[in-house]
């Protein structure tokens, strides 16, 4: 079984790309979803608390207060890194136990955002890299998070640029709204079977 990495930038659409791989019948382990699950443990809540140098637990739900949390981290790249320290391991195991019971694929798919940034990518056999324009991606997370540019562009910039991602991606989808997703996910589909 291949274990095959999808990433792309904040806002680039990799989450519906996902979604048209499981149609295909490819499980997807969202490594994102999983680190915001595993923010939640009582454990990582002190240990993140600690790393942050501050309560980052929300009063009124007695969970991680991510929205805090995001401010502190896009502002200082030390305590992004040790709060991923914290987090990436644990989101590792997780796709290791998640794996064992798709060992009957051809390939599985992790979905994760910062999959270069963490180094989890090298444990892969080979990544898609899911780009959109700019305008578009501002517009996408806008909307899904009701947040200002100027918050979404921080963000933007705390991530690696589309060029840094593609270098190192085996495969490329253009989720531009312009190109066809279906037949760019169906020729990667292909080539990742005969592989």
């Amino acid at each position: 079984m291949k274990n095959i990495g999808l990433t792309g930038g904040i806002g680039s659409g990799k989450s519906y790309i996902a979604k048209v791989f499981e149609a295909l019948d490819i499980p997807v382990f969202y490594a994102d979803n999983e680190a915001k699950k595993i923010l939640n443990e009582p454990q990582i809540i002190i240990n993140a608390s600690e790393v942050l140098q501050t309560n980052i637990i929300d009063p009124a739900t007695g969970l991680a207060n991510r929205k805090k949390i995001a401010s502190i981290v896009f502002n200082d790249s030390e305590k992004l890194k040790l709060l991923n320290q914290i987090i990436h391991p644990a989101v590792e195991q997780n796709f290791i136990s998640w794996r064992a019971n798709h060992a009957q694929k051809k390939y599985v798919i992790k979905e994760a955002a910062i999959l270069f940034e963490s180094g989890s990518y090298k444990k892969l056999d080979g990544v898609i890299c899911v780009v959109s324009p700019l305008e578009l991606r501002l517009k996408r997370v806008a909307v899904r998070d009701n947040e200002s540019e100027a918050e979404i562009l921080k963000r933007i910039n705390s991530q690696w640029s589309d060029e840094q991602r593609i270098a190192l991606s085996n495969w490329v989808i253009h989720n531009d709204e312009r190109s066809p997703i279906l037949s760019q996910v169906l020729l990667v589909h292909q080539k990742i079977i005969t592989l």
